[in-house]
């Protein structure tokens, strides 16, 4: 089905094939990954030129681009005049390489065909998505077990990610974007919630070394502080991505109205969104609401507030369609958003909620249903 699609979708832009070496689109195009490239041509069978990998019966080994040719002619495949390459992803040195070594007449960019073609989801990858939703859940369950008295928020991480792991998560993290990492997730506490980081997440924090600056910084967990689990969900190949707040003992009222705020906003979300709706419209009522409730200045961080309020998720965390104010997307069936909408309160830290929707033919269902309220782990 997902091949059909993208030959489909070739045949419409106009090319004669797309040449994928990347492990993402590698693993979507033929459900593995290993060293080499998939031609898919607009028309006829894709062929897997493996360089490093187990060898199927229908693959080619490949030492070298400049081997494709060659190898296309074997296969009685003619030459592409108009190929798409992951110009989005690969690198230049490659690219070069991979257009002289196939001498095209034109040549596009698989990267960003193929991120619109993921925005949606078939049966099969909705299936995926929802187990990793449900044993996401299940493994958040326990959070409020995992608190000890005095721990740090990287002792409340590794505490966290045993409990991940032990629910099934594959330890794979995937990021859309190359100056984009992180490793498990994100715990932030009390002011590391304002932290700025570099990277493109909703919300920061220092991290605990430059190397790696985002999320935890060995923050202890006291009284009066909120605790944001941000943790990434991947227990299939597709990922899940939820985000509950706890509190060390009680916060202060502005924690909690900002966050029954973020509350509302998911159950304007989950009433109001539908196929149709435009992805700039979700962030401006968010927006909107903030504003109204005199929360604008600590929406989505405060030193650094980001401009989007929820993205696609699938086999990269941050997929397509970003929920910002700059998007010219519509919301459409079979796409699967994780709808993030948080703050940020000086001196206690991040509150808010994120869950993970799919998008139906009539409105959006939560693939993440778990309590949303602030919870306090010490008296739990």
């Amino acid at each position: 089905m997902i091949i059909n699609n993208i030959q489909q979708n070739l045949r419409l832009a106009g090319a004669d094939a797309c040449l994928i070496s990347t492990n993402v689109n590698l693993y979507y195009c033929t459900g593995r990954i290993f060293t080499g490239y998939c031609y898919i041509p607009a028309e006829g069978s894709p062929l897997c030129l493996v360089k490093a990998g187990k060898l199927n019966d229908s693959d080619f080994a490949l030492h070298k681009p400049e081997q494709i040719l060659e190898i296309l002619a074997k296969a009685a495949y003619p030459k592409p005049e108009a190929i798409l390459l992951e110009l989005g992803e690969i690198s230049w040195l490659a690219a070069e390489r991979l257009k002289a070594a196939m001498n095209p007449k034109t040549c596009g960019d698989a990267t960003a065909f193929l991120r619109q073609l993921r925005m949606f989801k078939n049966a099969d990858e909705i299936q995926q998505l929802e187990i990793s939703c449900q044993r996401h859940v299940s493994a958040y369950r326990e959070i409020p077990h995992i608190y000890q008295h005095g721990m740090s928020d990287l002792e409340f991480q590794h505490a966290m990610e045993y409990v991940m792991r032990r629910h099934g998560s594959l330890g794979v993290f995937r990021t859309f974007g190359s100056n984009m990492e992180i490793f498990a997730g994100s715990i932030l506490v009390g002011n590391n919630a304002e932290a700025e980081s570099p990277f493109d997440f909703a919300l920061g924090g220092a991290g605990q070394h430059a190397s790696l600056p985002i999320g935890a910084n060995g923050t202890t967990l006291e009284q009066g502080k909120s605790v944001m689990v941000d943790m990434g969900g991947s227990f299939t190949p597709y990922l899940s991505d939820i985000t509950r707040t706890y509190s060390i003992g009680k916060l202060c009222n502005k924690a909690y109205r900002a966050h029954q705020v973020s509350i509302d906003m998911h159950n304007w979300f989950r009433s109001e969104v539908k196929p149709g709706t435009p992805c700039a419209e979700i962030y401006g009522v968010c927006m909107k609401i903030a504003d109204q409730h005199g929360l604008a200045d600590c929406f989505m961080g405060t030193k650094h507030q980001a401009k989007f309020v929820g993205h696609g998720v699938g086999l990269q965390i941050n997929e397509l369609p970003i929920l910002t104010p700059r998007s010219d997307e519509i919301i459409a069936a079979n796409m699967t958003i994780a709808f993030e909408p948080k703050f940020v309160i000086p001196g206690v830290g991040a509150t808010g909620v994120e869950n993970t929707y799919l998008i139906t033919q009539t409105g959006v269902e939560n693939l993440s249903i778990l309590d949303e309220e602030i919870m306090d782990m010490i008296s739990d």
